[in-house]
């Protein structure tokens, strides 16, 4: 009881909290994420990596299960059958493999993994913050609901949207053919 518990109170704590995060996170992976890095890569919602990068759901080998969530994220991003078989096997695969499977979104010299990290940040942060955020949450609505639940739902969040200086800053931009710099408001 002790251990699930310290399971529990410990590492589920940052499952949920990257589950949770409201903003875009972003996985800069330049080597291994074994077990419990490679899940914590997989709550991340977009991962880069390097050649250098390789991955595995290794607790089998261990004699234990993903006791963090992998279960949940990895599927996710996979699917059940390509989530079971690494996680089955507890093989580590390459940044090559990885790729291939929609694990990383792309592959980078290690020099600029940091940078490149950055460079979707800034790209991001630099959006409409009300509406990257309720973006977010229907992306993770959408993970859980039926179709005609989550256009309900898509219908309220775009109904908010459409009262925001933000968006009408966005829209004068494009009309304007202009930046534009959003408040988030």
């Amino acid at each position: 009881a002790l251990i699930s518990e310290n399971y529990r109170h410990g590492i589920q704590r940052m499952s949920l909290a990257m589950h949770g995060a409201e903003v875009p996170v972003i996985a800069a992976v330049n080597g291994p994420g074994i077990g419990a890095g490679f899940d914590l890569a997989c709550m991340c919602d977009i991962r880069i990596g390097t050649p250098a990068t390789r991955f595995g759901e290794t607790f089998i080998n261990l004699g234990l299960i993903p006791g963090d969530g992998g279960a949940f994220f990895l599927q996710r991003l996979v699917g059940y059958q390509r989530a079971a078989e690494l996680t089955f096997s507890g093989r580590v695969i390459d940044a090559d493999e990885a790729l291939q499977l929609g694990l990383l979104l792309e592959i980078v010299d290690a020099d600029s993994l940091l940078d490149r990290a950055a460079e979707l940040a800034a790209a991001y942060a630099a959006k409409p913050p009300q509406a990257l955020r309720m973006t977010k949450r229907l992306l993770k609505a959408a993970q859980r609901m039926e179709l005609g639940d989550l256009l309900d739902v898509s219908a309220s969040y775009q109904a908010n949207c459409h009262h925001t200086a933000d968006h009408q800053r966005a829209m004068d931009a494009m009309l304007e053919k202009t930046e534009a710099s959003y408040e988030g408001n």
